[in-house]
């Protein structure tokens, strides 16, 4: 290693130091957490056998979403493998909620690129929201926060039907949002209508902060667990959690009318789940400290990231501003020759469906598109920002960073 990209990192990791204890201060909370609800749930050895088939009223499957229940303090919980991802649970959910001539209201601009395409607000799919006639308004964040006049204003008329937040920032320059932010916008929008939806996507937030969005008022929160909660662990799988009888019209929708939760086979992910779970606190505060390790680093070599290293953080996704295709591609080369798996490979941009430009996606992941393992990625548009998310533990994502700064050094030279 270069001696002066070595001083550079015992630099960073000392100045970085006084904001990894309020890290590790959030993961003991969520730990706690997490610890209270196995015992408070009864989990058993049994609780871990799996089925398969139809999977009729399963111990195991249903211990698991007693006990994330408990952990979101929510009246029920949907965590099924059959959920593909983030984006599929969230298009469960917003298919279950909403009807022909509904209006589905985001305020928080436009949402994460795949559920555009749910929507329908771009792309042609024949099986959008749109093509049901349900309706779609956004109301745009003004200075990284609500927009509160307009979003009073609009909801006073009474007819929206779903309120969407999204948490993480997506392939946005908007901050994530706080829970803090998104508990006062929950506030404000229950003075003005008490039956509104509000929907939280909640991907790449979980256990980041000491509350999750159930606790501060929202009626349904959604996740994937190939990023926060599966810990790198699980294998597949996302979680809906909420109001017992929005729960049981999401489950309807993914399986089918009139049987709901009953069925589903778990298999074989029971064990991988309760793990995943268990483990989350202490993988998902690695991450936070990957991100921060990040955000220093590439900050004093001269790059604007965001959120700056000791900004209150919402999620564990790092942004850094590269201003050219030819650098950003060359970061998530180099953090895929940083990863554990497929270090060999180089990536490149392509065409991926749901997004409307070309992506590359650096990923040497034991699970494929785990994005709690160090990863990064971006779209091939100005201003050119990677999106760089995850680490496993601490040593192994900023082992996996400073493998990326080397190999873009390298190549700049």
């Amino acid at each position: 290693m270069d001696y002066k990209l070595e001083e550079l990192i015992k630099k960073t990791e000392q100045e970085i130091e006084p904001v990894f204890k309020n890290i590790e201060r959030i993961c003991e909370v969520n730990s706690k957490k997490v610890l209270e609800a196995f015992q408070a749930c009864d989990l058993q050895e049994a609780h871990l056998n799996s089925s398969t088939g139809y999977g009729i009223d399963e111990p195991g499957r249903n211990k698991i979403e007693e006990i994330y229940s408990n952990v979101f303090k929510a009246e029920d919980a949907l965590v099924r493998a059959q959920l593909i991802s983030g984006t599929h649970a969230l298009a469960v959910t917003l298919s279950a909620l909403l009807r022909p001539n509904d209006i589905l209201l985001s305020i928080t601009g436009e949402p994460y690129d795949t559920l555009q395409t749910v929507i329908g607000i771009s792309g042609d799919s024949k099986s959008s929201l749109k093509e049901f006639n349900i309706k779609y308004e956004q109301i745009d964040l003004v200075d990284n926060d609500f927009d509160y006049d307009k979003i009073k204003t609009r909801l006073s008329k009474k007819d929206v039907k779903v309120v969407e937040i999204q948490r993480s920032r997506g392939y946005s320059t908007r901050e994530s949002l706080t829970i803090e932010k998104i508990e006062k916008a929950i506030s404000a929008i229950k003075e003005v209508n008490k039956d509104v939806i509000i929907m939280v996507d909640n991907c790449y937030g979980e256990f980041v902060q000491d509350k999750e969005p159930i606790e501060v008022g929202a009626d349904i929160a959604v996740g994937s667990l190939m990023k926060n909660l599966g810990a790198g662990i699980a294998t597949s799988g996302a979680y809906i959690v909420g109001r017992k009888d929005l729960i049981e019209l999401c489950a309807e929708r993914l399986t089918s009318p009139g049987i709901g939760k009953e069925i589903g086979p778990s298999l074989n992910q029971n064990v991988n789940f309760i793990k995943g779970l268990f483990f989350a606190p202490s993988v998902v505060e690695s991450s936070v400290k990957t991100a921060v390790f990040a955000s220093k680093i590439l900050e004093k070599l001269g790059y604007n990231v965001e959120p700056k290293y000791n900004d209150k953080r919402a999620d564990i996704v790092q942004t850094i501003h590269f201003g050219s295709d030819e650098k950003l591609v060359k970061f998530c080369q180099g953090i895929q020759k940083g990863s554990p798996i497929d270090s060999n490979v180089i990536p490149y941009p392509g065409e991926m469906g749901g997004y409307s430009d070309k992506v590359i996606m650096a990923a040497g992941t034991f699970t494929q598109g785990s994005t709690i393992e160090l990863s990064c990625d971006g779209p091939i548009r100005p201003p050119f920002i990677a999106y760089m998310q995850g680490g496993l533990t601490y040593e192994y994502g900023k082992l996996g960073v400073i493998k990326a700064i080397e190999y873009m050094i390298s190549k700049n030279e």
